[in-house]
C-alpha cells in the first residue's frame, strides 16, 4: 500500500509493519498510546515517555546522530522522522533501504492527521480516531476557556548562551496563539538567537516564557531573564506540552489552563 506522508512522499508499505524504529521522541509516545509497544524495536537516546523505555528497546543514537550499524541489526519494517527533528541527511541515507515515513507538523491539525495516518499504517484505526476525538475535546474545551482573556505579549525562549526564542513557523508558536499570546518574536523565523538588548528593547513584554527543554533553565536563569526585562512575569513552562505533538496534547491544553 502506498502512504503520502507529510513531506508529499510516497512510502510504499507491503504490510503491516511489525519492527519500527522511531528517530522523533513525541512520536515513540505516540506510538504507545496507539498500543504499539511491542512493535517498536529501535528509539532515540531522547525518548524518554515511558521513562523505563529506554532500558527495553534498542538506542539507535540520538535525533540528529544515528548509529546506522545498530538500525542495520534491528531489520526495521519502517522508519519514523520529522522534518525538523531529523535531518534531510539522516531521511536520505535510510530510505535507499528502508520505508521512512516523515512528518511535518506546525499545528495541532497536523498531529492529528499524522494520529490518523498512524492508525491507517498500523491498523490501529480505532485507538487513533479515539485520541484524535480526546484531543479535538481539549482543544474545544480550552478555545471557550481563553476566549475572554486578555492577550499578552509573550517571549518563549528554547536556549540561552545565546538566547535562542521560538519565532514564526514552528509549532511552539502555533500554541502561544492557542493561548491568547502574541508572540513578540514572530516576525522573526524558526529559532532566532536574539540578544539581551534586543529584549530589553522590546516595547512590551508581559511574560517571558524559559522553557524546560532542550536548555536545562533553571531559577538562576529565571533571575538573568528578570533582570534584563524587570517588567514582565518570568515563567518556567514545561516544554513538552509545548513542543510534543503527539499523544501529550491530550494533556496539553489542561496544562496551559494553568499559565492563565
Amino acid at each position: 500500500m502506498i502512504f503520502i506522508d507529510q513531506m508529499s512522499r510516497e512510502v510504499e508499505i507491503l504490510n503491516t509493519p511489525k519492527r519500527i524504529v522511531s528517530l522523533v521522541p513525541s512520536q515513540t509516545e505516540l506510538l504507545i498510546a496507539l498500543g504499539l509497544k511491542d512493535s517498536i524495536v529501535g528509539i532515540t537516546k531522547f525518548c524518554v515517555h515511558p521513562s523505563n523505555l529506554r532500558k527495553e528497546k534498542t538506542v539507535v543514537g540520538g535525533t540528529k546522530k544515528i548509529n546506522y550499524d545498530v538500525l542495520e541489526k534491528l531489520n526495521p519494517d519502517i522508519i519514523l522522522c520529522n522534518k525538523e527533528e531529523n535531518s534531510k541527511e539522516i531521511v536520505e541515507y535510510l530510505e535507499k533501504e528502508y520505508p521512512v515515513h516523515v512528518s511535518d507538523i506546525f499545528s495541532v491539525s497536523d498531529a492529528l492527521e499524522m494520529t490518523l495516518q498512524y492508525g491507517e499504517m498500523f491498523k490501529k484505526q480505532t485507538l487513533a480516531k479515539t485520541l484524535v476525538s480526546e484531543i479535538k475535546m481539549e482543544e474545544e474545551s480550552f478555545r471557550n476557556f481563553i476566549k475572554d482573556k486578555p492577550k499578552k505579549q509573550v517571549a518563549y525562549f528554547i536556549w540561552k548562551n545565546p538566547w535562542m526564542a521560538a519565532g514564526k513557523n514552528t509549532f511552539i508558536d502555533y500554541l502561544l496563539k492557542e493561548n491568547g499570546f502574541t508572540n513578540v518574536f514572530d516576525h522573526m523565523s524558526r529559532y532566532p538567537e536574539v540578544s539581551d538588548n534586543d529584549i530589553a528593547s522590546l516595547p512590551k513584554l508581559d511574560l517571558i516564557l524559559l522553557s524546560s527543554e532542550p536548555f536545562p533553565f533553571a531559577q538562576k536563569h529565571i533571575d538573568d531573564a528578570q533582570k534584563t526585562y524587570p517588567s514582565a512575569k518570568v515563567i518556567l513552562v514545561d516544554g513538552e506540552y509545548f513542543s510534543w505533538y503527539g499523544s501529550r496534547l491530550r494533556d496539553a491544553f489542561s496544562y496551559f489552563k494553568t499559565l492563565h
